[in-house]
This record gives structure tokens, sequence and C-alpha cells, in this order.
């Protein structure tokens, strides 16, 4: 949950929904109690300050996004949240709170992506390690864990070990719900506004994406199942047997269908493509055989 993904591949997020075959829990969940934690600033002129928000925060609206790694993937939905918060930041606090092992390392790790992506919320390290405040009960397997509280108590929770786009529609929901905004804005408003605050910096050598321009090679697929496995694929914490069983489930997914395999070749394309970017070594191995097998009559 430590790696980054080219923002070229953040439409992958597009058809994944909440919805999952099991559910998933993290965090506080509606009603129970948010507690104080300690966390400091990573980047500012108040960066290596120490806080508390909860407190600081003293019951007022507020919504916790609990970040285990910076993906490119997870940004559509940290800006639509931040952008929804800044909207209404006269009645809601917005606080990102990034999880690492250790402190040096956290500040080392995130600051230089907050640098880039610019967040208008706060955003914090938290003192208590990887898994977070203790009594939290976060999970490792989430990549975004979003807790709307009030008055100290959870209001809403999302649980997200892949979160997109596709998931602001129902998050900021919750959240206009706690704060009284009769007027969220839809899942087709939030596509359209994007946030265009620059991303993580381009590899040297490489162009940003133009916007309404794909100058890269493949494409992502519109299928949403294979969408999901596609984002499956590139986790770096896969091991071997993981990718094996993931790329017989898209074998049997596509079987006989020369759309679904068109799709298939292109999304395995369009990965492999920035293949030292993210992944496992067997994965790209493998990929690249499953190209090649893709592509054949």
């Amino acid at each position: 949950m430590k790696h980054p993904c080219p923002i070229f591949l953040l439409a992958l997020c597009a058809g994944l929904s909440l919805q999952a075959a099991d559910p998933v829990f993290s965090g506080p969940q509606p009603s129970e109690a948010i507690t104080a934690f300690k966390s400091v600033d990573i980047t500012g002129a108040a960066a290596g300050t120490e806080r508390d928000v909860i407190t600081l925060n003293n019951g007022a609206p507020t919504v916790l996004v609990f970040v285990h790694g910076i993906e490119r993937s997870i940004l559509p939905l940290m800006r639509a949240v931040d952008d929804y918060g800044d909207k209404f930041k006269d009645r809601l606090k917005t606080e990102f709170v990034f999880l690492a092992a250790e402190r040096v390392g956290g500040m080392e790790k995130y600051a230089p992506a907050l640098n880039s992506i610019k967040l208008k919320g706060r955003a914090t390290l938290s003192l208590d390690g990887a898994e977070g405040p203790g009594n939290y009960g976060l999970n490792k397997e989430c990549l975004l864990t979003i807790i709307a509280a009030k008055e100290n108590k959870a209001q809403a929770s999302f649980a997200l070990v892949q979160p997109g786009i596709a998931d602001a529609e129902a998050v900021i929901g919750a959240i206009a719900k706690m704060i009284g905004d009769e007027k969220p804005p839809t899942a087709a408003e939030i596509a359209a506004t994007p946030g265009q605050r620059g991303g993580m910096t381009p590899k040297k050598g490489e162009r940003p994406m133009e916007k309404g321009k794909d100058p890269f090679p493949g494409a992502v697929p519109t299928d949403g199942k294979l969408q999901s496995m596609l984002r499956g694929y590139i986790r770096k914490e896969n091991d071997d047997a993981a990718i094996d069983r993931m790329l017989q489930g898209v074998r049997d997914h596509i079987k006989d269908n020369a759309d679904l395999k068109q799709q298939a070749t292109d999304g395995w394309t369009r990965i492999l493509h920035f293949k030292d970017r993210y992944g496992t070594p067997y994965a790209v191995k493998q990929g690249e055989a499953f190209l090649e097998e893709l592509k054949k009559p």
C-alpha cells in the first residue's frame, strides 16, 4: 500500500463501487466514539508541529481521511473530498491523516507528494505508526478509511480497499447529510470537476497528460469487472500465487468474447508501458507473457 501509480491510470477507478463480496470494516462505525490522537503537520510553515485534531476541532463536523499510502489512483477521490470540504470550510473540518511506520520516514515519504498535490485540508502524520491510532481499528488492507464525525461520534464510515472516484458520490453524500447540505454534487458533477491542481511530478522525459488527450499506449478497459481486476493486478503486495490467480480470473472472465479480449489487451498494454512504477517483477513477467497470449489470433 505504499506505491504510486501513474496519473494516467486514474480512470481505472471509474468502474468500481463501494460494494464488495464480503463487508470490509475499518475505523469507528456509526455511533461509535471518535477519540483523541496525536499527529504532526507534514508540510508548510507548521511542519513538525504536533496536534490533536480531535480535541482541536472540539466536536465540530469533521471528515477524517486516513491514508495508508499514496497511489495516483486514489487522488481523484481525495481531491473530491478535499474540494467539498473547502467549499463548506465554515462548517466542516477536513483532516487527512497519513500513516507510516515511523515519524522521520513518514515525513520524508509524504512531504514531496503533498507539496505536489496541494491539499486544502490539513495534512498530518499519525504518531501511532503504520496501524494508526490504536483504538480506531484501522484495516491495513484499506488504502483509505474515511470517517464522517460530529460531536465526536462517527456518523458514517467508509473502508476502501481500492478507492476511486466512483466512491465519491456516496462519501460526499454522507458528509453532506452530516452538515445539512441538501444538494450534494452528483456523480456526474463530481466527474466533471476533477480538480486540476496538478499531480505527482512526471518522470524525467515524460509529458504530463494534457486535458482531453491520452498519449499513452493501450487504453483503460470500459468493462467494470476488468477494470477492477487490472487495478488489483498492479498492487505491490501481491504474491506470485495471487498474480497467477488473477490472470486465470481474467481468462475466465473474457473467455471467447472478442470485445473483452481487446479491452484486456489494451489494459495490459497500458500498465506494462509503465512497468517500472508499480506491481511486482513477477507481475510484470507474467503480464508480458499474458499480453503475448492475448495478441495471438
